[in-house]
């Protein structure tokens, strides 16, 4: 029974991975940039930021530190314009004012949740130097919603692996 119960757990887990990407080639031709490729890596990305928050309460604080990445991270972008004449220095130090107010924010509650904020503004800077067209609003954009996606499935996936595994208690 254990084998059966870890394998239905296991097909469940499954079957939203390919929901997932299911929904990615319908939503990616109506993304503001990308439509070629989709955005299926975010949304994993962000459901195993999920896991790492590990309940429903934390993954709202993992969406709340996606926007607040997302954000942060155009503010490294204007930033670095702002330091420009330092050349070489000039994304560094924007990179360093900025991850020192991010890290400052695990005192603020609800704003806490860095992990979120440093894996959205990894994904955030992908787009803006991988695909071709993006600006701060429509990698935002995207960002935010497969991000979103991705946290949602990550509740989706313990709700239903917490259920499978009670019935198989009975």
């Amino acid at each position: 029974m254990k084998n059966l119960c870890f394998a239905l757990g296991s097909a469940y887990t499954a079957l939203l991975a390919f929901i997932i990407v299911c929904i990615d080639q319908l939503l990616k031709g109506h993304m503001p940039i990308g439509s070629e490729a989709g955005f299926t890596y975010i949304s994993f990305v962000a459901w195993a930021v999920y896991f790492f928050a590990g309940t429903a309460k934390a993954g709202f604080r993992a969406w709340i530190g996606y926007g607040v990445g997302v954000g942060f991270s155009v503010l490294i972008i204007l930033l670095a314009g702002v330091f420009a004449a330092t050349k070489f220095f000039s994304v560094p130090i924007a990179v360093f004012v900025i991850v020192f107010l991010v890290l400052y924010l695990e005192k603020v509650k609800w704003i806490d949740y860095i992990p979120a904020m440093f894996v959205a503004s990894g994904c955030f800077f992908g787009i803006m130097n991988y695909v071709p067209g993006a600006t701060f609003g429509s990698a935002a954009t995207v960002e935010l919603i497969y991000g979103s996606i991705g946290l949602l499935f990550g509740w989706f996936t313990v709700v239903g692996k917490n259920a499978i595994a009670k019935a198989c208690k009975v």
